[in-house]
């Protein structure tokens, strides 16, 4: 599913050179490697302020925090992505509440959105965090106007979504906050944990800067209820190194995803879509978006069937997501039950990430498609 070795393979001298100057300066926790990094990631996503933290679960936190969501408000988001979309609202004291996503790109409904708005849910809502899931921003039109005509905090969880851009504006700078994941699998990926919070308000920077350090603008003077949150100078080195490949593997990740386009309308197994039928549904990028391809996610109609299939061949695959969020056992607290949902239930039965990583060969490809075809057949 993904070969990390090949990418280390290119970079391990530059990588080792890096962490070696983290040990000769004792910069461990923040420290100059880490404000390097947040300098030249501002510069990349053009974002007047990026500030590093421990994972992309506290940034989600931070944002939420920074913004000043408080128990007794509400945050709209999916039901589809990963748990901290949600948990990360919870921990901020807020109550998540769910809208049912788009059924071509899984992002989140902005018409979903409003209804909500417009229901019993929607009299405590604050903001609205929607997630750029798979390497695609969500519709930022729509959210945009519906932020403007409710006065509402619009929050990005672009944990996924590392130079994807919406008409022609970067994921990271189009919400008043963003929050983004540096974990392994990602397509900018530290040697851990670590995660960043970008946005153009200084007064939010700010008040992440002091949450990200237990509440202090002064050492050893806590002024609010913060946390440990900070980068490591080992991560803030590694990062920094590869930011400056990051542009090339994106567009890496768009060839592959075209020539896995290609390899699926060749074999005449592409469906319109957006359900599948007997073939396979093909991701798309949708008008105005920048697609950077984190995952390339397929859908087929018996999709546990088809990774028994794959995995029996030696081809890895991945479901993100196999339980939508209102149906985790953990958040049963919501309110929510089977049905209130049918787009998210159904994409969780139905989708299929197959390998996309930068270094990833054609003839690999061939392959992956070929035992698909196989399988349809």
């Amino acid at each position: 599913m993904l070969d990390l070795k090949r990418q280390y393979r290119v970079l391990h001298q530059e990588l080792l050179d890096a962490l070696g100057r983290v040990l000769e300066t004792q910069e461990f926790i923040l420290g100059e490697h880490v404000a390097a990094f947040e300098r030249a990631a501002a510069e990349q996503l053009g974002v007047a302020h990026a500030l590093g933290c421990s994972s992309g679960t506290d940034a989600l936190w931070l944002a939420l925090a920074a913004a000043e969501i408080v128990p007794g408000q509400a945050v709209v988001t999916t039901p589809f992505s990963f748990f901290a979309s949600v948990s990360s609202v919870l921990r901020a004291g807020a109550t998540p509440v769910l809208a049912d996503i788009d059924p071509v790109t899984f992002n989140l409904s902005p018409r979903a959105v409003d209804a909500v708005l417009n229901g019993s849910r929607g009299t405590y809502v604050r903001a609205i965090l929607p997630v750029h899931l798979y390497g695609q921003c969500a519709d930022w039109d729509c959210f945009a106007e519906l932020g403007r005509k409710r006065g509402l905090i619009l929050i990005e969880d672009a944990a996924q979504a590392w130079g994807a851009a919406w008409k022609g504006k970067k994921a990271g700078g189009l919400g008043d906050v963003a929050a983004f994941s540096f974990y392994p699998t990602k397509n900018l990926s530290a040697a851990g944990d670590a995660g960043m919070v970008t946005t153009n308000s200084a007064e939010l920077a700010e008040r992440v800067k002091m949450l990200r350090q237990h509440g202090m603008r002064r050492r050893y003077h806590h002024d609010e209820l913060g946390w440990n949150t900070r980068m490591d100078g080992f991560q803030g080195a590694v990062l920094q190194v590869k930011l400056k490949y990051i542009e090339a593997w994106n567009e890496a990740r768009r060839t592959l995803a075209a020539r896995y386009h290609a390899l699926f309308a060749k074999d005449g197994l592409a469906e319109a879509g957006p359900y599948p039928q007997q073939g396979v549904v093909l991701p798309r990028e949708v008008e105005g978006a920048r697609h950077i391809w984190h995952q390339y996610v397929i859908r087929v109609s018996r999709r546990d069937a088809l990774r028994e299939f794959l995995t029996a061949r030696g081809i890895g695959s991945e479901i993100y997501y196999p339980v939508p969020l209102h149906l985790q056992e953990a958040l049963k607290g919501l309110g929510y039950k089977e049905g209130d949902f049918p787009e998210a239930e159904r994409a969780a039965r139905e989708v299929l990430a197959l390998p996309i990583f930068p270094e990833l060969r054609e003839d690999e490809q061939e392959t992956v498609v070929g035992a698909i075809a196989e399988f349809l057949s």
